[in-house]
């Protein structure tokens, strides 16, 4: 085996077996580790950990973990390394190891046996690991250790010493609560959750009154506080930590964080996670970090159509990844079908759209079928403590159903997760790796269904291409049609309806925005099954049917049925709407213009209707201007002269996470 030493030059490790101890290997997460420590040139020691190919980042070190695996494993299928808490260097403090002892953590995982002890010796790290991988306690254990060391010790109240940054409120409150029984070993120390859909004014005021020394924070909220406050020292910050960076930027957030880090200090730590390094995310390791040492774990598993060989995959290797391709008016059923069968397990079902999940929410538990089981939705529109509750109910249930959007798609350690159903792929391509990350963590085993249209086919081949294979599970053709009973329902309360509607009107223009759109080809829709998979009584007229000529074929329209005359179920809602009607109808006949008097000499003006070359003119001047404008305001997005909640709202795609 050859490798890249820092210099540039090719080593042959066979020639350097005098200089090395036997290296017996052990299978773990089907990652190769090496139990003995040692030091060659181009390698880094790490206990129990093999670093396979080593080479020049960004004037720092690239380390990936890649290696032949050992039939004879000690740990096959484990998630652990062989290399306990205890053993790593620089020794971890006693009330650490007591914590993580009460916790049940002996072993690291190889992302905890390999950036633990950069992190301790003062390197900056970027670290690419699987979800899953336990990279939450691979900066919080440091950040501890450092803190208990540090020199300013005793730490005043309004001295900030670390900074944990990610990008949703979830993930957020889901490190703060982890990270409360080693922070509680520190005297003195104390920590702060900073997040939005509270009031600020209330996050203000406990600092100032009892102080913060540890940031847990949504870069949004964190940026408002720095911008408010004066009274936090930020002067001798000793390590930030950046968790699930790609997201950070793709969510907008490259104004507040080019603030926050430009208030920091620069000799300090640094620390970037995420499952997928992204160019976006390599550029800002050049600005953030001092001669980083990327560390990248990732599964093996075998392949036998290559002879026995490894095949390297984003995914981790418990997880069985499937796809289901069946047409939009059959998806509905299909995924009826999916949850009977998934009854006694715990599932997750990802929506592109927070109106799809609203909707989806309330037509599945009228179905017969679904009586009975415990469904919850979730999305980024949802007022804070609603967000938190939904999420508290899901983890605490042994087996039960989570409709959401990518709100919960990142970095959250939802308990027992069983099975990630997708019925619609995300926009993102990089966030299909995060979405089927939440089942199969830590070495257990879990299962993924992605649903996908006949024409969306190509995407099974983009993600193999990706590392991402998935297996081709068959379309069950003796399903129960359930869209006549969503139609009833439909029929029997107007919010249904309504919900339908708009669900189906917000998945066409997220559709619009996929980032492979070259798979993913909006005008090739087939909105005709599509509407009859949302269980819609008529299509709506929007736009994107009238201009661009989608297929309406396979729709069924309801018959004989007025849409006005749809009431709420709710009756309060229903008063309001029928007092509503009577206002509308009022100003209508107050407006209405009086006819014209015979004999008249105003001529009305005459209305010539425009030819067919003269409206596609028109048309295309039309999108012409629209797409130069949409472009405008990306490059604003870019900048940071705007956020992504701008952008949502000026483009009309304020229905997207």
């Amino acid at each position: 085996m050859k490798v890249n030493t820092f210099d540039g030059k090719m080593v042959c490790l066979s020639s350097m077996k005098k200089d090395l101890p036997r290296i017996r290997t052990i299978s773990c997460l089907n990652v190769v580790f090496v139990l003995e420590q040692w030091n060659v040139v181009g390698f880094v020691s790490v206990p129990g950990f093999y670093l396979g190919r080593v080479g020049s980042i960004q004037s720092g070190h690239n380390f990936n973990c890649e290696a032949p695996m050992d039939s004879n494993s000690q740990n096959p299928g484990s998630a652990l390394t062989g290399t306990r808490f205890s053993d790593l260097q620089p020794p971890l403090s006693e009330p650490v190891l007591e914590a993580l002892s009460h916790a049940g953590f002996k072993f690291c995982t190889p992302v905890q046996a390999a950036t633990i002890p950069l992190l301790c010796t003062f390197k900056d790290v970027a670290v690419d690991a699987a979800t899953g991988s336990g990279k939450t306690l691979a900066f919080l254990i440091p950040i501890v250790e450092i803190l208990r060391r540090s020199s300013s010790s005793p730490t005043k109240p309004h001295q900030v010493m670390g900074i944990i940054i990610s990008p949703t409120r979830e993930l957020s409150t889901q490190i703060y609560n982890v990270a409360q029984p080693f922070i509680s070993t520190l005297p003195n120390v104390k920590s702060m959750l900073l997040v939005g859909g509270a009031d600020v004014k209330a996050d203000v005021n406990k600092i100032e009154e009892k102080g913060a020394n540890i940031l847990i924070a949504t870069p949004g909220r964190l940026y408002d506080i720095m911008d408010r406050m004066d009274v936090l020292d930020f002067r001798n910050l000793e390590i930030l930590i950046l968790d699930e960076a790609d997201r950070l930027l793709d969510m907008g957030f490259q104004k507040q964080l080019n603030y926050i880090i430009s208030r920091l200090p620069k000799l300090r730590r640094t620390g970037l996670f995420s499952a997928t390094q992204t160019e976006a995310v390599e550029e800002l390791s050049k600005a953030g970090l001092r001669n980083p040492v990327r560390v990248e774990v990732r599964a093996e598993t075998k392949n036998s159509a290559a002879s026995e060989q490894l095949a390297s995959s984003k995914t981790p290797s418990g997880l069985h990844l499937e796809y289901l391709e069946c047409e939009a008016d059959k998806k509905a059923s299909q995924l009826v079908d999916l949850l009977i069968n998934n009854k006694s397990k715990k599932v997750i079902v990802y929506f592109m759209t927070c109106a799809c999940v609203d909707y989806w929410g309330v037509v599945l538990p009228r179905l017969t079928a679904l009586k009975g089981f415990s469904l919850i939705a979730l999305h980024g529109k949802m007022k804070q403590g609603a967000r938190e509750k939904a999420l508290a109910s899901f983890t605490s249930l042994s087996s039960g159903i989570l409709l959401c959007t990518d709100v919960a798609a990142r970095g959250l350690d939802i308990p027992g997760v069983d099975c990630i159903v997708q019925y619609e792929p995300p926009q993102d391509p990089n966030v299909f790796i995060h979405r089927v990350g939440r089942t199969a963590r830590l070495g257990r085993q879990g299962s993924a269904i992605v649903f996908l249209l006949p024409k969306e086919e190509a995407y099974v081949e983009f993600l193999r291409i990706r590392r991402v294979p998935l297996q081709e599970r068959k379309c069950c053709d003796d399903v129960a049609d359930v869209v006549p009973q969503i139609r009833s329902a439909a029929i029997k309360d107007r919010d249904v309806m309504e919900k339908g509607l708009r669900a189906f009107v917000s998945f066409i223009r997220a559709y619009k925005e996929h980032h492979c759109s070259y798979i993913f080809r909006w005008k090739e829709l087939e909105i005709g099954k599509l509407g009859m998979g949302y269980g819609l009584l008529q299509l709506p007229s929007m736009p994107e049917v009238k201009n661009h000529s989608l297929s309406t074929q396979g729709f069924t329209p309801v018959e004989n049925i007025n849409m006005d005359d749809i009431k709420y179920k709710d009756k309060s809602r229903e008063k309001q709407r029928k007092k509503n009607l009577q206002a509308k109808k009022a100003e209508q006949q107050e407006s209405k213009p009086q006819k014209p008097k015979k004999g008249s000499n105003d001529a009305a003006p005459v209305m010539r209707k425009k030819t067919a070359k003269q409206r596609r003119a028109a048309q295309t001047v039309e999108d012409e201007e629209e797409l130069t404008r949409e472009y405008r305001l990306l490059k604003k997005l870019k900048k940071g002269a705007i956020d992504e909640t701008e952008f949502a709202k000026l483009t009309g795609t304020e229905d997207l996470v």
